[in-house]
């Protein structure tokens, strides 16, 4: 049976069989805006994409779970996505972003809830400063270490290498989005990648070989394979994969107006996943395995 459109893209079906348990573990839901509201700080407008939107995706690529990781145009209110995780139950977990307002009831409220992890956003604000970035996963690991939370973080090599012993040092997991944000032209001798691949050898960094078309410029990105297989290769337990449905960032960024989705086949992203695999050993670690340790299903 064909799979239907969602939010403009039919993905195309998995080629293989997805195993029981599978997690996309980085997606986010947006809207509605009348219940809420965006932030005025935001640096861009996203269009709606309904939990319905996420859940028909899913049940078309035969996933089980799902992490929902909040989203900057939202700021530090993660009502858009506790209401998401609440609503999905137990197949669902979620990463918040939290602020000096947050409060320790807030956060215990959030576990409740099934969020998991905070995420320090570096890449997106253009922090170039090694010092800085570490200061604010410092802090946000000693604010959620007694929950038994994780770190996430998005930023790039530049930042992540000279960060590897405070990383090491950390009370919790580091999960790094988006391969790390290597330039997949350079391939793996590039600088810094040896310092991440240290890091997932050590057990104490996940990363997340998800949204290739962060790191490449090629039609269906064949060279993001060598980055991934790389990774796997590191370390297989520290692997993870996710969409990141609904795309954003496909436009210049402008919050006056409302900036459309990358068109990407999740379906195609799925199938790639498993070319970059050895066999369904190493698959379902990807996809199931390291997913429940690190997300608590």
């Amino acid at each position: 049976m064909a799979s239907q459109q969602i939010l403009g893209v039919t993905p195309t079906s998995p080629n293989f069989a997805v195993p029981a348990g599978a997690c996309d573990c980085h997606t986010h839901v947006f809207g509605p805006d009348d219940k809420f509201p965006l932030s005025p700080k935001r640096l861009y407008t996203p269009g709606p994409a309904s939990i319905q939107n996420l859940n028909d995706l899913h049940k078309a690529l035969h996933i089980d779970r799902v992490v929902v990781v909040h989203p900057s145009p939202y700021g530090a209110d993660n009502a858009v996505t506790v209401d998401a995780v609440r609503k999905m139950g137990d197949r669902a977990r979620g990463v918040a972003v939290i602020d000096d307002a947050t409060t320790d009831a807030m956060l215990d409220d959030m576990h409740d809830a099934g969020i998991r992890g905070v995420r320090v956003n570096i890449e997106s604000y253009g922090e170039s400063d090694p010092a800085v970035a570490g200061r604010a996963i410092q802090q946000a690991a000693d604010r959620v270490k007694r929950l038994g939370w994780h770190v996430q973080t998005y930023t790039n090599l530049g930042i992540l290498a000279p960060l590897k012993d405070t990383i090491l040092k950390l009370p919790v997991p580091l999960v790094v989005d988006h391969f790390g944000r290597p330039k997949a032209e350079l391939g793996v001798g590039q600088p810094g990648f040896a310092e991440l691949l240290a890091l997932l050898k050590s057990g104490k960094v996940y990363v997340k070989i998800s949204a290739p078309y962060r790191i490449s410029q090629l039609p269906g990105y064949p060279d993001a394979a060598p980055i991934a297989r790389a990774m796997i290769d590191a370390n297989a337990d520290r692997v993870l994969w996710g969409t990141d449905w609904p795309h954003p960032g496909a436009a210049k960024r402008d919050p006056a107006v409302i900036e459309p989705f990358r068109p990407e086949d999740n379906g195609a992203a799925l199938n790639r996943l498993a070319t970059w695999t050895k066999d369904s050993k190493e698959l379902a670690k990807i996809l199931v395995d390291n997913p429940a340790r690190l997300y608590d299903f």
